[in-house]
């Protein structure tokens, strides 16, 4: 899919990157596209050797590559060497938003905002939004409408709050962090206890969620608050759309987790992990610094060793399992084999005895 964005040269972007040009510097530059879809005016990379094809039928302004990278055969396209074609991509991407983005300002009537909330400055507030008493609003921070700040929450300095976000009572959010549509912080965690006829008592959840600096957060996820103590998203950390995260859970520095993953509560993930979607963990399981978890696996245990790569359902060593899945989709084969093997031992027996 193409967008337009304001025009640029292929000499600036060359410069904006830190790139060496390979052609007119005055080319013109009018929209951004994949390489598979690159057309004329538009500005695209190629970052692997699979996308070679596609290099040589482009009819793009301007291809972003490799720096070791020989072209096998001549393009029209002016192009650009750098060391990594994707980061160079996403840094003209990030000059592209900044050029486009218009920053919504001000208070926005009808709002609410209660007397004993602390709003810093140059902060929006979009309209039908509620602050809130003794909220506290960073700097340069942006709510947009229809958000839910609770009692004593606070927001930090440049954060942004998109539509619909609720953030309950008592929860911290630091600075740059970045909260999508619909998210819901803070809402009480799944906690009963059964009484003597059977039913049903809630266990009261009185802590809180923590959110450290520089984490975003995707559309409709949930982050229930701790039973006592606080639920913990440490710094850096990126959460995709439709992530349920359970009371007292700790989520470690810069771990990344892809949509539809439900944590159970109380459990603790390391620095630096990757969840890939649909994952379920249960309860109170500890993983590792730098684990990757494949998606649609079921993590019903510890895995303590750093690094570990885990798959399944029941999840484990990501080699031996893909080795089970293997035997699993040969068994119809071998069911077919040991049922001959069968009917030929009767056969073999019945000769014998005769």
């Amino acid at each position: 899919m193409k967008r337009d964005i304001k025009q640029f040269t292929a000499g600036q972007v060359a410069e904006m990157i830190n790139g060496k040009l390979e052609g007119d510097a005055s080319t013109i530059i009018e929209t951004f596209a994949k390489i598979e879809e690159a057309g004329k005016g538009s500005i695209t990379f190629m970052a692997q050797a699979k996308y070679e094809t596609f290099f040589y039928n482009s009819t793009a302004a301007v291809i972003i590559i490799p720096e070791q990278f020989q072209p096998k055969n001549p393009v029209s396209a002016v192009l650009i060497r750098v060391a990594d074609p994707y980061t160079a991509f996403v840094t003209v991407l990030e000059k592209y938003q900044s050029l486009q983005t218009i920053r919504p300002s001000g208070i926005e009537q009808p709002s609410f905002i209660a007397p004993s909330a602390a709003i810093g400055a140059e902060v929006y507030i979009g309209a039908f939004s509620y602050i809130s008493e003794h909220v506290k609003l960073g700097n340069h921070s942006m709510v947009y409408p229809n958000c839910y700040l609770g009692p004593n929450v606070q927001v930090g300095d440049y954060c942004v709050l998109h539509p619909g976000v609720k953030i309950y009572h008592d929860c911290i959010i630091n600075n740059h962090v970045v909260i999508h549509a619909g998210t819901v912080i803070g809402a009480d965690g799944f906690g009963y206890t059964p009484n003597p006829d059977g039913s049903l008592r809630k266990v009261p959840q009185l802590g809180n969620v923590v959110i450290e600096d520089h984490v975003e957060i995707g559309a409709n996820t949930a982050i229930d608050r701790a039973t006592m103590g606080s639920t913990l998203i440490r710094k850096g950390v990126k959460l995709d759309n439709l992530i349920q995260i359970a009371h007292n859970v700790v989520i470690g520095y810069s771990s990344v987790i892809a949509g539809q993953t439900g944590i159970g509560g109380s459990t603790r993930l390391g620095n630096g992990v990757m969840v890939g979607g649909q994952v379920a963990i249960v309860e109170h399981v500890e993983i590792a610094d730098g684990s990757k978890i494949g998606a649609k696996s079921k993590v019903t245990k510890n895995f303590r060793e750093k690094n570990s790569n885990i798959n399944g359902d029941p999840a484990f060593d990501y080699a031996r399992s893909l080795k089970s899945q293997a035997v699993y989709r040969n068994l119809p084969e071998l069911e077919k084999r040991v049922k001959d093997l069968e009917l030929k031992s009767k056969t073999d027996a019945g000769t014998a005895g005769k």
